[in-house]
């Protein structure tokens, strides 16, 4: 029984971290839009356990990768979740290659209220910011959206622990 009980946690643990096809397929498209360009590859970037210990994101199954064109280097990305407020959003952030946000993108929104934090124009103030930015604060350096206050803080704090995460790995020379 316990061993059941192990391996059926094993299981949900691993699975978890697990980036649906549909949400990757979104994610190439719009990496396609950004970049201008038909083909690319995605190289994913492993980070240890022990490193991922060290950081406030969750870095694993192949959510953090590199992203070239014909062996050029263009960038990196990071396919991320954040509570919305009965669901989770999926959301996509480029970075040039300093790791100085380039794109967001709110992927998939799965509630009824609050799909503003989608919007381009909103999305926009995250564009080139890094880890050596100030932190990311609603209401002082991130517009307010009414109706969508637990969405915007989410993705505000999600943003903020993946420039703090990168940092870290930065610091430990691991990106």
């Amino acid at each position: 029984m316990k061993n059941t009980i192990l391996i059926l946690l094993i299981v949900l643990i691993s699975t978890s971290f697990i980036i649906p096809d549909k949400t990757l397929k979104k994610a190439d498209k719009v990496i396609a839009k950004f970049y201008e360009i038909d083909e690319f590859s995605k190289e994913i970037i492993s980070i240890s356990e022990e490193n991922n210990k060290k950081t406030t994101s969750e870095f694993g199954e192949g959510n953090l990768f590199k992203i070239a064109s014909e062996s050029k280097l263009l960038g990196y990305g990071y396919i991320g979740s954040a509570a919305s407020k009965t669901a989770e959003f999926d959301y996509l952030v480029l970075f040039d290659k300093d790791f100085i946000i380039t794109k967001s993108n709110v992927l998939f929104y799965r509630e009824e209220y609050g799909g503003e934090i989608s919007s381009k124009r909103w999305l926009k103030q995250f564009i080139g910011k890094s880890s050596s930015s100030e932190e990311l604060i609603y209401g002082k350096n991130i517009v307010p959206i009414s109706g969508a206050t637990i969405s915007v803080r989410s993705m505000t704090k999600a943003i903020n622990d993946l420039l703090i995460s990168i940092g870290k790995l930065q610091n430990l020379k691991v990106l």
